[in-house]
């Protein structure tokens, strides 16, 4: 074991290498099951507070996203001067007390206040979780990481939306978020005594404006993690734009009813194995190969979707649109992480600031795209398709700027082994 790390000269004892993915992986999907456990209970929030519009249902994860990412950009130098430990149990603390406000909230413009300061508290989740696992790995070995959190993230999008629905069953919405608040609660307590600091002592920023200034010019400077982050939003946006329209088209197009939740559990089962099979490859292909090949599969499968959509039988059968629909999910789940960590991995001096940044634009700028095609809703599946389609071509036009037109080139070997705690 090494005695560089911060952690260990604090004489914390490094959690081993399996915890701490699964608990990486639990403080980010406190995010994600703030959105997806939500999916079933949309249309009796609405009837409950008097919501006319069934799009404007949509409001309810749009909220949160905005705050989720609009929070980033503060994190990432909290957590680069104060380290990573305070600002996430601070950040875990607004979510849980906004979740079991929510319970008791009357109207829908009050419920819609506390999901975006949800959302501020959220974001802690995801920029200082990031920031700490490039604080540990780098390189390949930093993909393969993050596949691994991803595929035990995308636990949640399988589970969340039953869990809604099962609640339900035996109560009203409102304990949805009594749940969600418990169970960040537990994560927190988790974190609390088992995560240990990981932020370098020579890695600490000043908490200065031109010091924040600086670091953000490095992150919006660097082709590399501007490009891919660009092309990460607009892949992003595609996603967030079926969560906001997820249930009308389960519900109004197909008719699914109590079992929209296993549709959406099923095609994430289908990330999670592409995140698990990417976790096992990247190290000997590369975080670029693999990802540059799942893009065009993505453009390809979403074209070919696109098509069936247009000229084939309305409303397309839902087998078909389930099997073309998880096939693209699954090369969604080899670019996701490959690219955050393509994005990351020049910035590792400024870790906490780069997530910052990083995390801001694919969140904010993915929910405002997602709310467009969630909004475009017309009663079909096109508008949704469509955005599938676009964005895909959108994103490899920005991994061309970012690789100068190179696709496909071998990515560098991993960092020497001191740049990393030591994790068994």
């Amino acid at each position: 074991m090494t005695t560089t790390s911060q952690a260990t000269s604090q004489g914390q004892l490094p959690m081993g290498k399996r915890e701490f993915i699964v608990l990486a992986a639990f403080l980010m999907a406190v995010n994600s099951l703030a959105i997806d456990i939500m999916i079933p209970a949309l249309q009796q929030i609405g009837s409950s507070l008097g919501v006319e519009n069934e799009n404007h249902r949509q409001y309810v994860v749009t909220a949160y996203l905005i705050g989720f990412g609009s929070a980033q950009l503060f994190y990432g130098p909290l957590s680069d001067r104060f380290g990573r430990r305070v600002p996430l149990l601070i950040g875990l603390s607004v979510y849980i007390v906004s979740a079991f406000g929510i319970a008791l909230i009357p109207s829908f413009a009050g419920l819609l206040a506390l999901r975006f300061i949800q959302g501020l508290g959220s974001a802690a989740t995801r920029v200082i979780t990031i920031s700490i696992v490039r604080d540990v790995f780098g390189g390949r070995q930093m993909a393969e990481v993050m596949s691994l959190i991803m595929m035990v993230f995308m636990i949640v999008p399988v589970i969340a939306p039953g869990s809604g629905q099962v609640i339900m069953l035996v109560s009203t919405w409102h304990m949805i978020f009594v749940f969600i608040g418990t169970m960040a609660t537990l994560v927190g307590i988790w974190m609390y005594f088992r995560l240990p600091e990981t932020l370098r002592s020579e890695n600490v920023r000043p908490l200065t404006v031109k010091s924040v200034i600086s670091g953000f010019g490095m992150v919006l400077t660097n082709r590399v993690a501007l490009c891919y982050t660009i092309a990460n939003t607009f892949l992003f946006g595609a996603l967030f734009g079926f969560i906001n329209s997820a249930q009308q088209v389960y519900n109004d197009i197909y008719g699914l009813g109590v079992y929209t939740p296993l549709a959406f559990g099923g095609v994430a089962l289908f990330m999670a194995l592409s995140s698990f099979i990417n976790s096992q490859l990247v190290g000997r292909f590369g975080m670029r190969r693999l990802s540059h090949a799942a893009l065009f599969g993505f453009a390809t499968i979403t074209f070919l979707w696109l098509m069936v959509q247009l000229y084939g039988p309305a409303p397309m059968p839902f087998p078909l649109f389930m099997i073309l629909f998880a096939l693209a999910m699954f090369q969604f789940g080899w670019i996701g992480s490959n690219f955050n960590s393509l994005a990351m991995e020049p910035l590792g001096h400024v870790a906490g600031t780069a997530s910052s940044v990083l995390g801001f634009m694919s969140t904010v700028g993915g929910a405002s795209i997602g709310a467009v095609i969630g909004q475009l809703y017309d009663g079909t599946a096109t508008p949704m398709i469509v955005g599938y389609f676009t964005v895909s071509l959108i994103g490899i036009g920005f991994v061309l700027i970012a690789e100068k037109g190179r696709l496909f080139r071998p990515q560098n070997a991993p960092p020497p082994s001191d740049q990393s705690l030591a994790l068994h």
